[in-house]
């Protein structure tokens, strides 16, 4: 997992997607799609700031997990 992601990556530029289980609060997290190598994630409220990225592997344990 790092932080800030450098802006050639393709993570800027990405399409965020924000859980329909957020019900709108803003208190929820984006996941950009489409990047191969990582899985973004960032805050809703703060969408310049830092990005988490993940692992593939990382992130499909995380989603078997919540399921």
């Amino acid at each position: 997992m790092s932080h800030e992601p450098p802006a050639s990556d393709g993570v800027h530029a990405a399409i965020w997607l924000r859980s329909s289980y957020s019900g709108g609060q803003g208190d929820c997290v984006e996941v950009a799609d489409g990047i191969p190598a990582f899985v973004p994630v960032r805050d809703s409220k703060r969408p310049a700031g830092p990005v988490i990225r993940f692992g593939p592997d990382a992130w499909r344990a995380f989603v078997a997990h919540l399921g």
